[in-house]
């Protein structure tokens, strides 16, 4: 077993991480640019392909990028306390281009909102209730963590149905991507 002195170890240290806000700040940056990305790919496709049934977790594009933007806005009205919940869905029926800028719009109010926010409002534990009525407490920076990454996952499986409608050329999204542009 080798032995390091503590001395020894700050010195090879790596430079002292990120704080969480910092993390989140570039998760959010990161979410817009990913789903931007894909959005501008999936809005230069007719609309019969947009919304053409394919096997994966939604039935076509159209449908998961809506529930991209259902589910941030669910999560956004988590965390400001509404009462009642709206899934943009309910009440929406247009164009994949509206849907499109609705989910970009979302993701740019969690930009905004990160990046005023104070670190101790990210370890704000807030309480709320899933579609079940179950009550939960979380602290927003896990929420938000949950946010970006679920927006990841499903843009992964926006790449795998792009591919089934027979399109090559896809934009990399991969977060190691945007920050080497930074």
């Amino acid at each position: 077993m080798i032995s390091v002195s503590t001395a020894q170890t700050k010195t090879n240290r790596l430079p002292s991480t990120r704080t969480m806000k910092d993390l989140l700040s570039q998760m959010a940056a990161y979410n817009i640019w990913a789903n931007q990305k894909l959005l501008d790919l999936i809005l230069a496709l007719p609309e019969a392909k947009q919304k053409q049934e394919l096997p994966s977790s939604f039935k076509s594009l159209y449908t998961t990028v809506f529930h991209m933007w259902d589910a941030e806005s669910i999560w956004w009205q988590r965390m400001k306390l509404h009462e009642r919940i709206n899934r943009p869905s309910d009440n929406f029926n247009s164009s994949m281009k509206d849907v499109a800028n609705g989910l970009l719009q979302q993701n740019q109010q969690w930009q905004a909102w990160v990046n005023t926010a104070t670190e101790p409002l990210l370890d704000h534990v807030f309480q709320y209730y899933n579609q079940k009525k179950e009550s939960f407490k979380q602290p927003i920076f896990q929420m938000l963590l949950h946010v970006f990454n679920h927006g990841t996952y499903h843009r992964g499986q926006l790449v795998n149905m792009l591919r089934q409608l027979g399109v090559e050329k896809i934009p990399q999204t991969d977060f190691i991507v945007w920050s080497r542009k930074k």
